[in-house]
Order: C-alpha cells, then structure tokens, then sequence
C-alpha cells in the first residue's frame, strides 16, 4: 500500500475540521447507514463545547491505491506548538484559507514553518459560497504572503508554482473552478494521491528512527508514543534502543505496534518507512525522544518550538471556602497534573518556587492557559490562579518584553473604539484597509501585555461582529507600566451568604457578580466599582423587621442579570492583588490578603 501524510492547517474557523469530516465521508470510511457526529476528529469535551481544535489529531483512509494518514490542527496561535509538531510528520500540507476573510496570522505562522521544512503545500479557499466571499483577493493576498516568507526564510528552491482549490467543506464540494457551486471532494482526493505530495518513499531496510512527536495514554498499555518512522521497519515485541534528552541509549522493549486506520487504531506486526505508528513500552517517554535499533543507535534532532511569551502563578487553594466542592487539594496532587500536561504538550513549561504551595506554568498564551486549568477543574481540583504575567529577557543589561502583530477585522463603524483601546495598550498602528463595503482590517504592533485581558472587551466595543486574531514578533523595547484594568473592586467585608437586600442597595457601587444566596467570605471580589479604587462593603445584610406596615415601604428587589464567571473571563479581568480561586463548580475573584484592615483600597 502507497502511503501519503497529509496535513489540513488553516486559522481558527476557517473550516478545517468540517472539510475533514466531509473527506471521511467521501473517501468511504464509514458506511451508508452509518450516522456521524459533526466535527468527528473534535473528540474532546472543551473541543465539542467551544467549537475550536485544541490538541493535533490523526485518522487515515484509503483512495485509490494509497493510504492517506490526515492530521487535523489546531488554528488559534496559542495551540502552535501543536501544529509545530504535526509539520514533523507530514510530507504535504493543505491550505484552508475563508474565501471573505483571506489569509490571517496562523495561516502565516504555519506557512513560515513549513517552507522553513520544504514541505509542498497545496491551497484551498473554502466557504466559496458565502455572500461577501472575494476569491480573487484572497488568492492575490495568499501569493503575496508566500513570496515575502520564501524571501524571509531565505529558501532558493522552493516551489511556488501553487495549485489552488475553491469549494466548501460545509457542503462538500472542491473544484479547480472558482465558479463551481456544486460537486464532490473528488479533486481534492485525487490532489492528494498525485503526483504533487512526495510519496514517504523513505528507507525500509535503514537503521531504525523514530522521533516521538505526540503522546497518549491508554488505561491498558499505559504511555503510548506516537511519532513517524524516518527510516527502518519496526516490529511489535522487539527491544530497541530508547534515547532521551540525557542522549544515552537505553534498551527498552517496544510491545503493541498500531497504525491509524479511520478513526482508531489497528495493531500490526510490522511497519516500515514513512508510516505514522503508535508505540508502547517507554512509560517515561517524552516528546522529543527517539526509538533506535540495537545495533546502531543513533538520536534524531529534539522537536524545538518557539518558547513560551506568557507565565502564571498557580497555587493550592488557601480560600476560607476550601475543600468543599473539591476532590484534590494538596500541592502533590496540583504538581502531578502539572508534569502531566507539560509532558503531552511540549510548548508548556513549568516550575516550582520558593514557596512549596506555589507553582509557576509557562505558555504561549492566556486561551492556552485557561485550557490546562479548566481541564484541571474538571477532575476534581481546587487551586487558585494569579493574573497571567508576560515573561521578560534582558539583552545587554536592557530590559525588553514580547510584541505581538495583532489584526482586528471589524465592522467599519467601531475602528474608533479598538484604535483608542489600542492606544492606551502602547499599541502602534501598522495598516489598516477596508474590506468590501462594511468591514476594516487593522493592523497593530502592540506588547504582548496589552492584549492580556482585551479579548472580551473588543467583544463588547465590535458588538460581538469583530475577528481578533495575533501572532509572536518576538522581543522589543519594554514601554513602561500599564494598569491591568480602569476600575477597582467591590470587596466583601465579612463571611456569611449574600441577600437580596443588601445587594439591591449596592447596585449604585457598581456592577456586581455574585447572586443572592452565594456565599461569601471576607477579601472576596464580589463586582466591579465604578471608581478607580476598591470599596470594601457588606453584602450580607439582611432587613430589619419592623412593626411598620405602610403602603409602598416593602419594595420588589428586582436585581440585574450576572454574567456567567468563566475562567478566561476571570483571568482576563483581575488585577495582579488578586487570585481566580477555581473550584469544580465555581470560579471566584479574591484579593491575595484577605483581612481588610491589612490592605489598601488605594490602587
């Protein structure tokens, strides 16, 4: 069987996961009568809930004579190292650019990457059939973009020599004909088995080298390691050699041996050059390691990604509401899921501090953050999360900070307001050019500490309508400081369980985030004060009987709607005095010192 690795990468929402979907349909992995779920390869649960793919994944099907071992990416900038990876594996890659939107920051960020590994990429303008779609823009802008990162990466030979593709994942169609509004994903499946994509024609009979590029685990066979075979044919139940960072071999035996097929796996005896296997037997495996022959052990180049831009504080809780909603408390138990997710995605770094309750995890970005942890919550953990912290580098005694090129496609209508937003985040306007009739693109040079906390504001200042979306630049000149947010905090000043009275009374102090009935304790952040300072107040004060009874003194309390508390809200919003206290069935706000009379509300 002649074998093709393919990957599909494009930005956030282009489309990717619905057009593999639709190729698996197709290509007849699954039978007629056979009902599939939307988004098949979003297996996981925070993947299905937020309609974005967060870890790398494979399937494989057959076409024609070959098999077809499809990767499907993540597309938000903060998952990149996912992507890094997955480009070790494969020999071509599928471009999926949004016929209205065009190319947009991680559709550079992959490009720049693969030319960077000479891999062949091949071109899809998807959703062809939307209203405001502008192909041949797109396809200008996608050309343009290629030969300023083959100039950048200083690549003589590449081929640019293209092909491209217009259709719909939605609806399941791909066609060499920008006019085409109908068909099948035909073309695009005989694309792959052409002649374009280099077959992984690799060494059979050379010395076995396998570079772990992903890793699982199964209840069964414990650690599963997953990576490509460079050269060589590896046999199930056999010892080889296993080489870590330390780069000393060490005789390990390799036990179950599978391959992708459709959606699972399928154990084989054997597989040889160019086939993507899935391997047990190294329960210390790290991304990155190599799996060798006996005879000749030799180490493959460790899988480098670009370093992490951001850090966070992340602690045992110490809240007075502590260990009662939770299943895991202690710092063991917080440190052990930490290796854990550091083990499985190799842009994670993290380590211990001074203080035995505190950890510190290092990450690419907030969304990637805000993952780890609601993951964490999800099993049961109770920890507290400081503001996430940009990290900084000292070139020549100088201090400087991260940058990012940040792009907002937005209604025309509210360029005023993300210009100002971005003005007070020491942000320096690039470009900024209409799209069609109703919608502007602009480009900003801003630190990555101004856009710590932006997202849901821009939300609120595009009326839900505008698309952000940044990537790494790399480190520049540090502008000073910048106050996280404009108003202070509606502190609660005692313990109890908040009423109706007392908050409807507080309605003029701010905007409020706790409902009637919660508890509360005292240093809780229970709103958002309308001034610049915190306010420390009491929000569980009940109403005093009287014997009163008088038309019009029993007022209907009638309080607004509370916001939802989700955890990137709450990263994006506090300060850094204060911590997000996570539990499995709450998110809080509390100021790291509690006691009143030991903290300032002067900010």
């Amino acid at each position: 069987m002649k074998l093709k690795n393919i990957a599909i990468v494009a930005h956030v929402d282009h489309g990717k996961t619905t057009l593999v979907d639709e190729l698996l349909k197709q290509s007849g992995l699954f039978e007629e009568h056979e009902t599939v779920a939307e988004r098949v390869m979003d297996s996981g649960e925070l993947e299905k809930e937020r309609g974005i793919t967060i870890t790398a994944k494979n399937c494989a099907f057959r076409w024609g004579d070959y098999k077809i071992n499809l990767l499907d990416t993540p597309g938000h900038a903060d998952f990149g190292g996912e992507v890094e990876r997955s480009l070790m594996m494969v020999d071509g890659i599928v471009l999926l650019v949004d016929a209205a939107e065009g190319p947009l920051p991680q559709t550079r960020f992959v490009l720049q990457k693969a030319i960077e590994q000479g891999i062949k990429i091949g071109v899809m303008i998807n959703k062809i059939d939307r209203g405001d779609q502008r192909w041949e823009e797109v396809k200008n802008e996608i050309e343009d973009l290629l030969l300023e990162l083959v100039d950048l990466a200083g690549v003589d030979d590449f081929d640019l020599d293209i092909p491209f593709f217009f259709g719909s994942g939605r609806d399941g169609y791909a066609s060499d004909d920008p006019d085409a509004r109908e068909g099948d994903l035909k073309p695009l499946l005989d694309f792959f088995v052409g002649g374009y994509f280099p077959e992984a024609n690799l060494d059979e009979n050379g010395n076995l080298l396998i570079l772990v590029t992903n890793l699982d685990y199964s209840k069964y066979l414990g650690t599963l390691m997953i990576g490509r075979i460079t050269s060589g044919t590896i046999i199930a139940n056999k010892p080889y050699m296993w080489i870590n960072e330390t780069g000393k071999p060490k005789q390990v035996k390799i036990g179950k041996v599978q391959i992708f097929e459709g959606l699972g796996f399928a154990e084989v005896e054997k597989a040889e050059a160019g086939e993507i296997v899935i391997m047990n037997g190294v329960e210390d495996a790290y991304i990155g390691d190599t799996i060798t022959s006996m005879d000749n052990p030799q180490a493959l180049e460790r899988i480098e990604v670009d370093p992490p831009t951001v850090s966070v504080r992340v602690s045992v809780s110490t809240s007075p509401l502590s260990g009662q909603e939770g299943e895991y408390l202690t710092s063991r138990k917080l440190e052990e899921f930490l290796q854990e997710a550091t083990k499985k995605n190799v842009s994670l770094r993290y380590e211990s501090t001074e203080d035995p309750k505190v950890f510190i995890l290092k990450a690419r970005g907030e969304l990637q953050v805000a993952i780890v942890f609601e993951e964490i919550r999800r099993a049961g953990y109770e920890l507290m999360i400081a503001r996430p912290q940009v990290l900084m580098q000292e070139v020549d005694g100088v201090k400087q900070e991260p940058y990012e090129r940040v792009v907002f496609d937005v209604p025309s209508d509210s360029t005023g307001a993300i210009t100002e937003a971005m003005g007070t985040r020491k942000g320096l306007m690039e470009a900024m050019a209409p799209i069609g009739d109703t919608r502007t693109r602009i480009e900003f040079k801003v630190p990555s500490r101004g856009l710590i906390g932006y997202r849901s504001k821009f939300l609120t200042d595009t009326r839900g309508e505008g698309l952000m979306s940044s990537y790494f630049l790399g480190y520049g000149e540090y502008v000073g400081k910048m106050l996280s947010r404009q108003n202070g905090a509606l502190v609660s000043d005692r313990n109890g369980t908040a009423t109706p009275y007392a908050l409807y009374n507080l309605l003029s102090s701010g905007r409020q985030f706790v409902k009637p009935g919660e508890k509360v304790y005292e240093g809780m952040v229970v709103g958002e004060s309308t001034r610049p300072n915190d306010m420390n107040l009491n929000v569980v004060r009940e109403k005093h009987l009287t014997s009163v009874r008088t038309a019009g003194k029993d007022e209907n309390i009638i309080l607004p709607p509370i916001q939802p508390r989700t955890l990137e809200w709450a990263l994006d919003w506090i300060d850094d005095d204060e911590w997000v206290e996570v539990t499995p069935e709450n998110i809080r706000i509390r100021k790291k010192i509690l006691k009143s009379n030991e903290r300032s509300v002067i900010r």
